[in-house]
């Protein structure tokens, strides 16, 4: 049963992959995330990527592996707060979709907002409970 239950030390961390390769197969998919405001979008598409193929090496060997797990909590975080809430509550204006179905996307990003925040638990509890690398110590922690 423990063999099975290790297995999560590498299944979640390697979960993120299909984000990796969205963000390098459908490079417009991702730089239509990035508010209008900041310059350079694909820059930033493909900052993403290089982080979140950081964070999947340190998760899966261990090295950082805290320290990767809570930047990758900030980051979906601010994912979920500036991009996915503000689309839905129109702070940013959704674009590109069909009539009659901006409810609908703004139902998803809703829905993707909840997401990103189970997401960033599972990413502190990661953090706290199974990272490997105890170098960096978590100042809140009792």
């Amino acid at each position: 049963m423990n063999k099975i239950l290790n297995l999560g030390r590498y299944v979640f961390p390697l979960s993120f992959t299909l984000y990796l390769v969205l963000h390098l197969a459908k490079p417009t998919v991702g730089a239509s995330l990035v508010p209008e405001y900041m310059p350079y979008r694909y820059f930033w598409n493909y900052f993403t990527a290089g982080c979140i193929f950081l964070f999947i090496i340190s998760a899966v060997t261990g090295r950082y592996d805290r320290l990767a797990y809570l930047l990758m909590s900030f980051y979906v975080l601010l994912m979920a707060f500036l991009v996915h809430l503000s689309r839905a509550i129109d702070i940013i204006p959704i674009t590109n979709v069909m009539a009659g179905t901006l409810a609908r996307e703004k139902e998803l990003e809703m829905i993707n907002f909840f997401r990103n925040i189970m997401i960033t638990g599972a990413l502190l509890g990661f953090a706290k409970y199974v990272a490997r690398d105890h170098r960096m110590k978590i100042v809140f922690s009792p």
